[in-house]
């Protein structure tokens, strides 16, 4: 949860012209947005794989925990440790303590993760060893670089403590995942393997995921929207919520405390509440009216959220012998709400760096193209249309236990995953739309 209450934040400084860094540290969040990209088409690819697992709520399978992981550690969190070598000399003027470190965190991290997910998947032992090591050793590297990076910041803004507190989540995620691993070959959980897994999904997708996303957002929505003079402090309200909540979560579920499980749910409830409501008043003072198609993937994400939040509570009432209720939670709020949400800002930030690298020297000149069109708004419309409605039709054959509902979800879902891919390529290569 928060460590100490942070300060009130300040409204957010007038939009101004999108800071980026200089070209030498493109490379660093480039090569983990291109892992991420692999790693997306590779849990789609998987979900269809598993799409009869996840038609009959089998969520605790070691097939469908490979996937999930090939979204959590492949995408969601070298998505993020990009997005913060970026974020943090930029946004909160915090030079990076060492880049060597960062790039040494990625070579570990990120074929670990792959290694991790493929072994969980498939059951060789050797596998998810060798990736369990290197994943922990990226990540204690990683937190560890961003740990000592964090009090460079000339201010501790809500951005700040929202990091800050993530990463601990983070580190709290990793314990968890190797008491779980431990588990696959001695059973030492026994019945308390569902309530474990609980809690390690709780903390890595609300803890880390959701309480970064929310953190970030404070600082980049305006920016995005061109807000003006919004009323800034639901972000607050939504970190603490988040935290206290997801803590007071795992304390209820780990000690079978249901007084202490609903505290921390409806805490969880009122987090995302607030984090929806503090976006809403970004997007109600936006000088630009017209919402691009990035922010369009934002109000989606956000929406599904709210669902899977929703969903959270009857999930908690029926308990975890209900697998087809709590797989259709997770996939809510893991693939429709964090997932759509972070692509809508790969759309925000991929191409500005790639411009910003390809097209600095012409700036000015006439002869290079805009950010906007270096991708294809239409494409990325239908990535959107596909994902969206992927991601419902999967929910629904597992709420219908259809296998068929149930894959041509996943099939719609890997669809906009591909469109997807390739507009990220054409952004690479610079190519006009």
């Amino acid at each position: 949860m928060i460590a100490a209450s942070p300060p009130r934040p300040a409204a957010p400084a007038p939009a101004r012209s999108t800071p980026v860094a200089a070209p030498t540290s493109v490379r660093l969040p480039a090569q983990h947005f291109a892992a991420a990209i692999l790693y997306l088409m590779a849990g789609a690819v998987g979900l269809v794989w598993v799409a009869p697992e996840l038609a009959i709520g089998a969520y605790p399978s070691p097939r469908v925990a490979g996937i999930t992981h090939l979204f959590t550690l492949g995408w969601l969190t070298t998505t993020i440790f990009g997005a913060l070598y970026q974020l943090l000399p930029v946004a909160l003027g915090a030079p990076l303590r060492s880049v060597r470190v960062a790039h040494a965190s990625f070579w570990t991290f990120a074929p670990g993760a792959g290694l991790f997910a493929a072994g969980v998947a498939t059951g060789i032992g050797a596998l998810h060893h060798a990736g369990i090591a290197l994943v922990a050793l990226g990540i204690v590297l990683g937190v560890g670089n961003l740990a000592a990076t964090l009090p460079r910041a000339p201010a501790r803004d809500v951005t700040w403590w929202a990091v800050a507190t993530a990463l601990a989540f983070l580190a709290s995620t990793l314990v968890l995942g190797v008491v779980l691993l431990h588990n696959l070959h001695t059973g030492f959980l026994a019945g308390a393997r569902l309530r474990v897994l609980s809690t390690h999904l709780h903390i890595a997708l609300v803890g880390w995921a959701l309480i970064m996303m929310v953190g970030v957002s404070h600082r980049l929505l305006p920016m995005f929207l061109l807000s003006h003079g919004a009323d800034t402090r639901w972000t607050k309200h939504a970190l603490r919520l988040l935290g206290g909540g997801v803590v007071l979560l795992a304390v209820g579920l780990m000690l079978e405390q249901r007084g202490a499980a609903w505290a921390g749910a409806g805490m969880l409830e009122a987090g995302v509440g607030c984090f929806v409501w503090q976006a809403l008043a970004f997007h109600r003072a936006r000088v630009r009216r017209q919402v691009d198609v990035g922010m369009r993937y934002a109000g989606a994400a956000l929406g599904f959220l709210v669902v899977s939040a929703l969903l959270g509570a009857a999930v908690l009432i029926g308990g975890p012998e209900h697998r087809r209720l709590a797989t259709a939670y997770v996939i809510l709020g893991l693939l429709g709400g964090i997932i759509l949400y972070v692509v809508g800002f790969f759309y925000k930030i991929v191409p500005l760096l790639a411009w910003t690298v390809r097209y600095r020297d012409r700036m000015g000149t006439g002869t290079a193209p805009t950010v906007a069109q270096t991708f294809s708004a239409r494409v990325a419309g239908l990535q959107l249309a596909l994902m969206a409605l992927g991601v419902t039709l999967i929910a629904t054959g597992i709420a219908a236990a259809s296998t068929h509902v149930t894959r041509c979800g996943t099939l719609l879902f890997l669809a906009g995953v591909i469109l997807f891919a390739t507009q990220i390529v054409r952004v690479a290569l610079g190519r006009a739309a």
